[in-house]
């Protein structure tokens, strides 16, 4: 499967923006953002005025290295969201944020939604009481996620959750600390979802 191994503070310099890749390291006064470091490249510093095209696709590859959806997979995310009846934009962001390694991110389970796939695919977690491995499985209203009772994993979470106690967990998710799990109460709605990106230009490049 193909996926990115270059340093990914690469690709937020690229962005021009944090796209919160690195767990906490985000937060630090290293983050390549905060410092000011420009895009990269030997051209890196220029800026020219975009076309309506190049920030319909900066949008979209902001959002898809957001969340870590290769771009077949996000397309057929795209068309799903699109036979759905209601707002594509909104629908787009629901079906992103209610795949399984973001969950787990969103409960606190990992520090960054890259850790958190690789533990999805390594099977470290109970949804309604079975095992999935599949990182874009949709999650429903009313399912139970729990990590697996291992100590060496119960251990790394409880680091886990002390690193990241000042995130909020969406209104949409439940989460028991102690017992390790969380439950998705609703599906997620458009005042849940905050993303510093402008989804409508996605859905007008795709609809093309």
């Amino acid at each position: 499967m193909a996926r990115n191994t270059g340093p990914v503070c690469r690709l937020c310099r690229q962005e021009g923006m944090k796209l919160f890749l690195k767990g906490t390291r985000c937060e630090m006064a290293k983050c390549a953002i905060d410092r000011g470091r420009p895009a990269p490249g030997m051209h890196g510093a220029r800026r020219r005025k975009p076309t309506v095209y190049a920030e319909q696709l900066r949008e979209k590859q902001r959002l898809r290295r957001m969340y870590g959806v290769l771009e077949n997979q996000f397309r057929i995310m795209f068309r799903k969201a699109q036979r759905r009846k209601g707002v594509t934009a909104e629908i787009l962001l629901g079906l992103l944020e209610t795949r399984l390694d973001n969950v787990v991110f969103r409960m606190g389970f990992a520090p960054s939604r890259a850790q958190a796939r690789q533990m999805v695919a390594h099977g470290h977690f109970l949804v309604g009481g079975r095992t999935v491995n599949i990182p874009s499985y949709q999650c429903r209203a009313g399912e139970s996620i729990a990590l697996k009772p291992k100590e060496r994993l119960r251990a790394e979470a409880k680091r886990c959750f002390e690193a990241t106690e000042k995130r909020v967990v969406p209104s949409w998710l439940s989460v028991d600390r102690q017992g390790f799990k969380g439950t998705v109460i609703r599906m997620p709605g458009k005042a849940d979802v905050q993303v510093p990106v402008n989804v409508q230009l996605v859905v007008e490049l795709y609809s093309k």
